[in-house]
């Protein structure tokens, strides 16, 4: 509504100086020769540069128009503060119906426009960019100084919310206005400040594991900007995949070790000796990992206690993961890819330092399988 009352207020306004200024031109016969207007410098305060004014008549002109139209510009500017409190980004609705409002009637128009009134809507216009200039700025730091929700399901971030509130509607109300250069800026300058905020999520003491919140928000900014497909956000947006990828890493390798915590720790080990130098045949010597010692390992994980631990780290992830997000499964999925790989790691390593000895895990690759497969069929 705001939009088309400002658009005609705008129209109104062309055709009103307009005719003005012609009766004005006209009754004082100004720009001929044969008559002069003298005008006071001193008693009138005009808005108009005189180096903007090509002839002394269009300077006389604007002058008395200012003298006439004097509550016009303060008016106008408190209709634009009320215009920009009607929506919370309304700021944006302003700068696009008065850029095209200069840029567009003006340029079709046939009659060129007063210098006054070009002078009183150039005035407008720089006023409407300050106050989106001004919005963006709070919106940034707003964003910046977001703290997380101290709650068991954090979710999507509530500066994650506003930015792709703030992108539809932009989008929306500029269009192929052309101000889409200064949209692109002010996106730009947001989507820096709400991937600050994520990163802030590493120092902040959250209730849940802080890799998978910004692992969610990440994949969340990332589908969000696949679905808008914004040229000036594409580096934003394989940003955003790239960091979700990264997190989500990060959180198999902070989880992978819980349902194999004793092994995983016992050939971290046998690893960490190898890099030192000790040959694969000397291990099972050490007294730390000897073969009795990995049989103890070994006992403290048949197959039954591996399926429930992993039953239990599948509620754990459920718990905490955003539903919205979808990203249950992918992420089990990837969980699965990875014990499978540290599965075959283990039993690479029995075989290369405890070889001929017999050991082996209390359960198979497949038995593996088939546990991450019960998991994920029934739930």
């Amino acid at each position: 509504v705001s939009k088309q009352v400002l658009e005609q207020v705008l129209r109104e306004l062309q055709p009103l100086c307009t005719s003005e200024q012609q009766f004005l031109q006209e009754f004082f016969r100004l720009g001929h020769d044969s008559v002069e207007l003298q005008v006071r410098m001193s008693t009138v305060s005009s808005p108009i540069p005189l180096s903007s004014l090509a002839h002394p008549w269009e300077e006389a002109t604007a002058q008395l128009l200012s003298e006439i139209f004097s509550c016009l510009e303060p008016e106008l500017r408190a209709f634009l503060d009320v215009c920009n409190k009607v929506h919370p980004l309304g700021c944006l609705q302003v700068l696009v119906t008065l850029s095209d409002s200069v840029f567009g009637t003006w340029g079709s128009s046939s009659a060129a426009p007063s210098s006054f009134l070009r002078s009183l809507l150039g005035n407008a216009l720089l006023l409407a960019k300050s106050n989106f200039n001004k919005c963006i700025g709070t919106l940034c730091k707003e964003m910046e100084e977001a703290k997380a929700p101290s709650r068991t399901r954090v979710g999507i971030l509530p500066c994650v919310s506003r930015f792709q509130e703030f992108v539809a509607f932009s989008e929306e109300v500029f269009g192929t206005s052309q101000r889409r250069g200064e949209l692109d800026k002010a996106q730009l300058r947001l989507a820096s400040s709400v991937f600050s905020s994520i990163n802030n999520l590493s120092t902040a003491n959250l209730r849940v594991n802080t890799d998978m919140v910004m692992m969610e928000n990440f994949h969340h900014i990332h589908n969000f900007l696949c679905q808008k497909n914004i040229p000036c956000l594409e580096g934003k947006k394989r940003e955003a995949k790239q960091r979700c990828r990264q997190h989500m890493e990060k959180f198999i390798t902070t989880y992978l070790g819980q349902p194999l915590e004793g092994l995983s720790h016992f050939f971290e080990g046998v690893k960490a000796r190898l890099a030192q130098g000790v040959k694969e045949e000397e291990i099972s010597f050490q007294l730390a990992y000897s073969k009795q010692e990995l049989r103890k390992v070994i006992e403290k994980y048949p197959g039954k206690e591996v399926k429930r631990a992993l039953e239990t780290l599948y509620r754990k992830i459920h718990k905490h993961l955003s539903p919205e997000e979808n990203l249950l499964l992918e992420l089990w999925q990837a969980m699965e890819q990875e014990f499978i790989r540290q599965y075959r790691e283990f039993e690479e390593l029995i075989q290369r330092c405890y070889e001929g000895s017999g050991i082996a895990l209390d359960f198979t690759m497949e038995d593996l399988l088939s546990y991450f497969n019960s998991i994920t069929v029934s739930n």
